[in-house]
């Protein structure tokens, strides 16, 4: 968490709750970027007592129509999954997912009419998101 609060990365905050220091609200802000154009949204993170040898599960508080992205806001990110490593703080998984906001993986679907779109009519999925 001090390091979070010391060197934090542009666009990405995070926090344990008051009550639960396994259970974190983070907001990561989008840089002014077709499609998201400056967008910031809310996310958890729960961590559980094997971390940090297993991965937090991380959820979008907001709807997000993203290809890799879940209708109930988890994420579909290797280090979320089999890529994952103790060595990952919070400020690297989020900073992660910031960067799957601005470059989704179509590839690796978590929703695939927004995975579709977003491969064969560009134009529609800006507008859409």
């Amino acid at each position: 968490f001090k390091r979070l609060q010391q060197d934090r990365p542009l666009g990405i905050s995070g926090a344990p709750c008051d009550d639960n220091i396994m259970l974190w609200n983070a907001v990561i802000s989008v840089p002014d970027a077709a499609p998201w154009d400056g967008g910031t949204f809310k996310l958890t993170l729960q961590f559980t007592e094997d971390y940090p040898n297993k991965p937090p599960t991380v959820r979008f508080v907001s709807r997000m129509f993203h290809p890799n992205i879940y209708a109930d806001g988890s994420i579909c990110l290797d280090i979320l999954q089999n890529q994952w490593s103790p060595i990952y703080d919070v400020a690297a998984i989020l900073t992660s997912i910031q960067s799957l906001l601005c470059d989704p993986n179509p590839n690796s679907p978590a929703n695939s009419d927004a995975a579709r779109m977003f491969s064969e009519n560009k134009r529609e999925y800006n507008r859409r998101v």
